[in-house]
């Protein structure tokens, strides 16, 4: 089983895998905020749920090249319900991190 399977029981005692967690996280995300998308780039197991990391498009402008993105994490808690979210940061499109 490892890690694909969560340690939730969201219907009716089945354990919810982590790629519908993930897909769930998401899909909240969009509808909570209006604010859509473009990836996920991190994922963690916490004492009491997951931790999932999206980039979001945050303000679109023209030429797309310079529109605002943002990192966003999102909390599940065990049963794969959005326990809350918080912005990270915010970075221009095409601007990579600084290692």
């Amino acid at each position: 089983m490892g890690d694909e399977q969560g340690a939730g029981t969201r219907g009716g005692g089945r354990r919810l895998p982590v790629r519908e967690r993930v897909r769930a996280a998401r899909e909240e995300f969009e509808e909570l905020t209006g604010i859509p998308v473009e990836s996920v780039s991190g994922l963690e197991r916490t004492g009491d749920g997951w931790t999932v990391t999206l980039e979001v498009l945050e303000m679109r402008r023209v030429p797309d090249s310079v529109s605002v993105l943002a990192t966003y994490t999102v909390d599940l808690d065990e049963d794969g319900e959005v326990a809350g979210y918080r912005r990270i940061r915010s970075y221009p499109r095409g601007r990579a991190d600084r290692a």
